[in-house]
Parts: structure tokens; C-alpha cells; sequence
């Protein structure tokens, strides 16, 4: 199967409970209906890209091996789930600490990158998220967006729909992957 289209999924808050700067791998689990998501949407033909701000390794509470180990526990849950993610991005700087930077979401760095390097058409990807910035970073690259009201999207909410940043707000990365996979059927 060809895999000409992408999902970009941001990690605390969308896939995994937010724990507001998690540093320790046993910190992330995913939500009840993550490995299904991520399921659903590979058979349905989807690259998975986690694209997340970790600015805990900036505020010095998690060293980049730190961030490495919880790298592997999330592709770990993800496997012990039956499905796989293609590829994570994370941006460690924080404004007030290393200066502004070009992947730190609402900047689409982050995306960008993964479109290069997988060769995708922002036009034919999502981006899934549960923050105003989420929403932000997927408009700039070119995205459909898509808000989870797990993590902070309850309180996003109501900005996200004046700013009409979301292409959909969903109660979680299920019906993300519903709306998603739905919308794929009606563009082939």
C-alpha cells in the first residue's frame, strides 16, 4: 500500500494524558482509544508522525537521552498495540530559555520536516492536536486540522472555533481517526 499521506499527531494531551512536563518513560500511557487510532489510520493507508514541544529538556528536567527513553516507551506502546509510528519529532528549546526557534509549535518546522522527509503533500496530511498552538502550527504548514478535547482542549475550545483554526473538534484521537479516515473515502 502506498503511503502518500500523513497524519501528524501531537504527543501529550492527544495521545497521552498531558502530565505537564513528563520525565520519566513510565509517565506516558496512551489514552483508551490511541492504539486503535493509530491502527485504523495505518490501514487506512496513513504515515504516523508525532510532532511535540519538549520543553522540559530546555528547562533542564529531562536530558536528551531522557527524551530518548520516553521516545522508545511511546513506540513501545504503540507496538504493544499492533500498530506503529513512522517517525517522532520533538523540539526541546523553550523561548524564554534557548531563544525562538523554527520547530517550536505554533512555528510548522516540526511538520515540514516530516512532509520533506517522507515526501507528502501538506494538502493530503492532518495534523491532530489538542492545543491552540497545535491547530496554529498545522494551518501554517498547510494541513487539515483537527482538535482532540482530551489534554487542553476542552479550554482550547472555544479560541480554536474564533480562530477557526480546526477543520473538526472531536472528543478524542478516535474520532479523530474516524473523521480522518471518513474524509480520506470522500477524496479518493
Amino acid at each position: 500500500m502506498s503511503r502518500d499521506w500523513g497524519v501528524f499527531l501531537d504527543r501529550d494531551g492527544t495521545m497521552v494524558p498531558d502530565a505537564h512536563h513528563p520525565v520519566r518513560p513510565d509517565q506516558l500511557n496512551f489514552y483508551t482509544r490511541t492504539g486503535e487510532a493509530l491502527r485504523d489510520l495505518r490501514a487506512g493507508g496513513a504515515r504516523i508522525l508525532v510532532v511535540s514541544n519538549q520543553s522540559a529538556v530546555a528547562r533542564g528536567l529531562l536530558t536528551p537521552a531522557g527524551l530518548g527513553a520516553m521516545d522508545r516507551r511511546l513506540r513501545r506502546l504503540a507496538r504493544d498495540q499492533g500498530a506503529r509510528i513512522d517517525q517522532t519529532y520533538y523540539c526541546p528549546h523553550h523561548p524564554d530559555i534557548t531563544g525562538t526557534c523554527a520547530c517550536r509549535k505554533p512555528a510548522p518546522g516540526l511538520i515540514r520536516r516530516g512532509l520533506r522527509e517522507f515526501g507528502l503533500k501538506p494538502g493530503r496530511c492532518y495534523l491532530v492536536g489538542d492545543t491552540t498552538t497545535d491547530m496554529a502550527a498545522g494551518r501554517k504548514a498547510g494541513l487539515r486540522t483537527v482538535l482532540v478535547l482530551t489534554g487542553w482542549g476542552r479550554r482550547a475550545r472555544d479560541e480554536v472555533r474564533r480562530q477557526k483554526t480546526a477543520d473538526r473538534i472531536v472528543r478524542d484521537i478516535g474520532g479523530a481517526a474516524v473523521w480522518i479516515l471518513a474524509q480520506r473515502q470522500r477524496n479518493i
